[in-house]
């Protein structure tokens, strides 16, 4: 089928929906939401059977919906119906929810259903959620809606229900004296990673994320006590963890929570909690579920003490896991954004991840294998290259490429591993497409060496654990070696990394400002004017990419 994406952005449930659709041999264009007159314009253009809108934010127009069957993908059950669902699911403690196909019509969210599917809701952020469970459920309704369609059935009439408003700040409140930690946790969690839980803090207003319970307790309220850059409050009956805070303002940032509040760098440190390492066996397995995937410099200069310190144990092989939500996603741009100077901490930033890299490059008394659990992107995929084994769970969305981030050359050692996994013409349609890709294309054009179905961290200790108890390990080891001499000898790892970090300072510091600019408009999520040509194709050599372009 010919089928239109229409977004309010091209956030991870959009980006999943694309690369299953695609595996599926739809033909896909994509078009963000706008205003009307742009999505009427796509309609014309692209002329789609279908319509498919992951995430918005407003209705679609009559025009749109009378002219051709829109499915929208709703995060509740059915008859459930407003633009807080899934919040105000975490909020109510609940254990299950679900997500509906349901065909755009005059009465918001209150169309015919084409599918739904159910899923658990365990105990964690909205963000998280919507990421994992949600997006599975979805994507399996999804299938399900546009089989029923294709074979010419009808959808049913969807149950009664009230259209519930966005959920209000006063809703989510804390009340430190009266509130216990499942209390404040379940208002966190609701509003994490938008809108955030509006709080005050030491007379500051702020906006509260990334909570986790705390094994404290002091006078409800209080700040008693910080891990690296987390601080932990007193709930009536114990504590939580924050990890990030966001004042309020159209131009503020969330970052670490220690960042925003300078009395707290008093407090007692409790130790850094956001990279793990233990050994089973022969194995060492190393985490690092960095908040939304992003490094900073510090947790990049960190994340490469740790494997350092990993190749001096007696281990055979070193497991890196990433995190369960995001493996990588490169720079951490909200630490940029909000240096004295982004173009410095830019170039210190990406340094860092580079000597991260180097290290995993150079680590030949181990072998190493990437487990990409959680999506990943830009600089994130490329560091997991530096590995001697990827291993991608299904499901999760690739973003190899920089050139989205203001036409960002990239480092990493890209220019020395990519080559050797996959041939020219492929590279350059990795690069140059900017288009997500899933586990399996990604093994397709080289970047992963499996895909293990079912539970994917026992299959990616047990891959480790049999690459240990190899009878050729010693041979494979050897190998990697000699391998590593002779690529050094015919160039260098520090002339890759030169010829990289060239291009990256002129990114950083040269005349051209389309990094600075892109990475502004991404940390303050200012509206797309048009919709990237890479994803509407319908626009490509048209009339209608020029008046996009004028717009």
């Amino acid at each position: 089928m010919r089928i239109l994406l229409l977004c309010h952005s091209f956030n991870s449930l959009a980006q999943r929906v694309y690369v299953d659709l695609a595996a599926r041999g739809h033909d896909l264009s994509v078009e963000f939401d706008i205003r009307d007159s742009v999505t009427e314009e796509a309609v014309a253009l692209f002329a789609p059977d279908l319509v498919v809108a992951p995430f918005l934010k407003r209705a679609i127009p009559e025009s749109v919906w009378r002219r051709v069957p829109c499915l929208v993908i709703h995060p509740g059950p059915p008859g459930d119906r407003g633009p807080s669902s899934l919040d105000r699911a975490i909020l109510a403690g609940r254990s299950d929810w679900g997500v509906t196909i349901l065909q755009a019509n005059a009465e918001f969210d209150g169309g015919p259903i084409w599918a739904s599917q159910p899923f658990a809701l365990r105990p964690a952020s909205k963000g998280s959620l919507y990421r994992r469970e949600m997006t599975e459920a979805a994507i399996v309704a999804l299938i399900e809606a546009i089989g029923r369609i294709e074979a010419g059935e009808r959808p049913r009439p969807a149950p009664p229900g009230p259209l519930r408003p966005a959920l209000r700040q006063a809703e989510r409140a804390i009340d430190w004296q009266a509130d216990d930690t499942e209390t404040v946790l379940r208002k966190i969690r609701s509003a994490d990673g938008a809108p955030g839980v509006a709080d005050r803090i030491e007379g500051h207003d702020y906006f509260l994320f990334d909570a986790l319970p705390a094994d404290l307790a002091g006078p409800p309220g209080a700040l008693l006590a910080r891990a690296g850059d987390r601080v932990a409050r007193a709930t009536r009956d114990g504590a939580v963890w924050i990890g990030h805070l966001k004042p309020p303002g159209p131009e503020s940032l969330k970052l670490p929570a220690l960042r925003h509040l300078d009395q707290a760098a008093s407090l007692p440190d409790l130790g850094f909690h956001d990279i793990g390492y233990q050994e089973r066996g022969a194995v060492g397995l190393l985490s690092f579920p960095f908040h939304n995937g992003a490094m900073s410099t510090d947790q990049c200069r960190r994340l490469g003490d740790a494997f350092r310190a990993a190749t001096r144990r007696p281990v055979k092989v070193i497991l890196l896991q990433g995190g369960p939500d995001y493996w990588s996603n490169g720079i951490h741009l909200a630490a940029i954004e909000a240096a004295p100077s982004p173009a410095d901490e830019s170039w210190a930033n990406i340094n860092a991840i580079d000597d991260l890299a180097e290290s995993i490059l150079t680590a030949t008394d181990q072998l190493v294998l990437a487990a990409i659990a959680g999506n990943a992107g830009a600089g994130g995929v490329f560091l997991a290259l530096a590995a001697d084994r990827v291993l991608a769970k299904p499901g999760v969305v690739l973003n190899p490429h920089y050139k989205g981030m203001g036409n960002l050359y990239g480092s990493e050692y890209w220019t020395y591993r990519l080559p050797k996994r996959t041939d020219s013409t492929q590279a350059s349609r990795i690069l140059e497409a900017r288009l997500p890709m899933g586990a399996h294309e990604a093994k397709a054009l080289g970047l992963v060496d499996e895909v293990p179905e079912g539970d994917f961290e026992k299959a990616a200790l047990g891959a480790a654990q049999a690459l240990a108890e190899a009878p050729d390990f010693a041979a494979r080891l050897a190998a990697k070696r000699a391998t590593r001499l002779a690529d050094e000898a015919q160039k260098p790892l520090a002339a890759y990394r030169a010829d990289e970090l060239e291009r990256m300072k002129l990114n950083f510091y040269g005349f051209d400002p389309s990094y600075h600019v892109a990475r502004y408009n991404f940390m303050f999520k200012v509206p797309k004017s048009r919709t990237p040509l890479y994803l509407a194709r319908h626009r490509h050599g048209t009339l209608g990419a020029r008046k996009a372009d004028a717009t």
